[in-house]
């Protein structure tokens, strides 16, 4: 009697098991990766295809994320603009005497940096999570099903307008975080640090190029795009009930996180090796 060959089931069971742990621990968070890249090119295909329709939604959106966002931007930008490159980058440079050269500092240290990264946080923290866990509760509503059923695309209809309004509004909310993260640099250097204030302007622009700004608000724009993309995927992912909501909620907050971190670290290399003039501070 000969032997029956082995389903294809039962073969990928086989190799499965034969997979080493690291390889199968890895695969999970690779695979979550893939198709987040694969929402992002569907979404960005129907944004271009079609772009009528949703811009209603997205106006609400915005309006949305400017009420709950822009006063934690403000007191969150201030106080750290104040706190961090201010007053220690401001008692430094008292030790030389220059507590004017602050100004210059903040070019890098708000501008470049922290203001794009604190308006990301700020947006994923408030929006980021709201998205996700009105996405999930709808998955687990069946909202969404229900959706599909209908003929309804729940990419164009739910996830379009909301990752659209997060690259606008989060590229335009960087405008606001830059003027108050410089006010804290300038309120460590002047009143508290007796510096001259005319003085403290001139080095800032004298060094702020128009590479700086453009460069800081269309990378806080992406910012947005990518903490939309990875709240809505996690909202659209939701499974186990209410208790999947909040670890999806959770989850999309950790990986737009390291995700934002990833991106910067690569921008900020990719932008100051083509404008190596950025580095020389006059």
């Amino acid at each position: 009697m000969t032997a029956t060959m082995p389903t294809a089931a039962a073969q990928r069971t086989s190799a499965r098991r034969k997979r080493p742990k690291w390889l199968s621990a890895a695969s999970g968070p690779l695979n979550q990766a893939g198709e987040m890249v694969q929402l992002l090119g569907r979404v960005l295909y129907l944004a271009v295809r079609h772009p009528l329709g949703y811009w209603g939604e997205v106006r609400e959106q915005m309006y949305a994320i400017l009420k709950l966002c822009w006063i934690p931007m403000v007191i969150s930008t201030t106080a750290f603009g104040l706190g961090a490159p201010g007053l220690q980058g401001g008692n430094l440079f008292s030790l030389f005497g220059i507590p004017e050269r602050l100004g210059s500092f903040f070019v890098m240290a708000s501008v470049r940096e922290f203001a794009p990264w604190i308006n990301a946080m700020v947006v994923a923290g408030v929006m980021g999570t709201a998205i996700t866990a009105d996405l999930g509760a709808r998955r687990v509503r069946e909202e969404i099903d229900a959706m599909e059923v209908l003929g309804v695309d729940p990419i164009r209809t739910l996830v379009l307008p909301r990752v659209i309004a997060l690259t606008l509004m989060t590229g335009m909310l960087d405008l606001l975080a830059l003027a108050f993260g410089v006010l804290g640099g300038y309120i460590a250097a002047v009143p508290i640090l007796n510096a001259n204030a005319a003085a403290f302007f001139n080095n800032f622009f004298a060094n702020a190029t128009t590479t700086d700004m453009w460069a800081s608000v269309v990378k806080t724009a992406i910012f947005g795009l990518i903490v939309g993309v990875v709240c809505c995927y996690k909202g659209l992912r939701v499974e186990g009930g209410p208790i999947g909501v909040g670890k999806a909620v959770n989850q999309a907050v950790v990986i737009a996180f390291a995700s934002i971190w990833i991106f910067n670290a690569v921008f900020t290399a990719t932008l100051l090796g083509l404008n190596p003039s950025m580095q020389v501070f006059k």
